[in-house]
């Protein structure tokens, strides 16, 4: 008797870890809407859910970036660093310089690029792990933008160290990137939304995709498989570095103007959107779809926080819990799954 009552105690347990792990995070969104939606009136309203996804925007295209490297294995930390540079490098060449809109959008993709090859030729070439290779590049960049700008922020006709005023001004153009709308939908949503569906199709149904997550689960079979693993982690860090780098675009055209360490505090905003993804369904592994849902329920979260006047200050404490919580479940989900196996 006992031991029936021990095995169906058991079989309860890993119920509902499989129910949380399949569930949890769609059933923790609702919750979340349905508690501020009966607190205050403001919340469920049209423009404050515009205003939630607008929010979520620049998180979810820095948290696709982290979503790519994490297909293969890895996972990268310059990401906020990354995003920095290329506010702040977006931001000069329209104050400081003047140049078109064209160069202001390519020249920071291409910086982003640059970061991404970095980080692979430390992780694939010299041998240094994902973790410690980008935690060194964090570093590196973020020194870089603080470098370059000379620790200020960049805004219109700003004095300058010579004693100069800068010339020129962010464009109206490219404002609209983070300020305009289409259709009632703030611009930076539409962004996000293609970016999202860009990602998932590239994941879910492409032959690169299946390569990415083949070199993630097993890199040995993968290399014996004639899959060159090098290139793919390669491509996935300059992936990483392109998403960082049109996240900073996205938050210059935002605020107008090119903050020092805009990206800090959105990494593990990011971080934590991509791990909340991998239980989005069951999916159990990185995931574009599960991503965009992780960044949902963190900004939905805050925002409703955000009605009710917690300080901001605590905002970590629900960010960090959010990430724990998601941890937890898809560890436990996979220490059972790996016992039943």
């Amino acid at each position: 008797m006992q031991v029936a009552e021990k095995k169906s105690v058991t079989n309860t347990k890993e119920r509902t870890v499989q129910y949380l792990y399949k569930y949890g995070a769609i059933a923790l969104l609702v919750l979340i809407i349905l508690y501020f939606s009966s607190v205050s009136g403001a919340f469920f309203t049209y423009n404050n859910f515009a205003d939630i996804l607008r929010s979520i925007s620049i998180v979810t295209v820095l948290a696709l970036g982290v979503t790519f490297t994490l297909t293969v294995g890895g996972f990268d930390l310059s990401v906020g660093s990354t995003m920095s540079l290329a506010t702040v490098v977006s931001a000069s060449l329209m104050v400081w310089y003047e140049l078109p809109l064209w160069a202001v959008i390519l020249l920071p993709i291409a910086v982003g690029v640059l970061v991404g090859l970095f980080n692979a030729f430390l992780i694939v070439v010299v041998g240094i792990p994902d973790l410690l290779a980008t935690l060194g590049t964090m570093y590196v960049v973020a020194g870089l933008h603080r470098t370059y700008t000379e620790g200020y922020s960049i805004y219109n006709n700003m004095p300058l160290t010579s004693g100069a005023t800068a010339p020129g001004t962010i464009s109206e153009a490219f404002l609209w990137i983070g300020q305009g709308a289409l259709l009632g939908l703030p611009a930076p949503v539409w962004i996000m939304l293609v970016l999202v569906a860009i990602s998932y199709i590239v994941l879910n149904h492409t032959r690169w995709g299946r390569i990415l997550y083949m070199t993630g689960g097993n890199a040995e079979a993968a290399t014996l498989s004639g899959v060159n693993v090098k290139k793919v982690k390669l491509s996935a860090y300059v992936i990483s570095g392109i998403f960082a780098a049109i996240a900073g675009l996205l938050f210059t055209a935002r605020v107008g103007s090119g903050q020092i360490d805009a990206g800090a505090p959105l990494m593990m905003e990011a971080v934590a959107a991509a791990f909340v993804g991998y239980s989005v369904l069951g999916i159990g592994k990185p995931n574009a779809i599960g991503t965009f849902f992780g960044a949902a329920v963190i900004g939905i979260l805050l925002n409703g926080l955000t009605i009710q006047n917690l300080p901001y200050y605590a905002f970590d404490i629900i960010k960090g819990a959010v990430l724990v919580a998601a941890l937890a479940v898809t560890y436990i989900y996979a220490k059972n799954k790996f016992k039943r196996a």
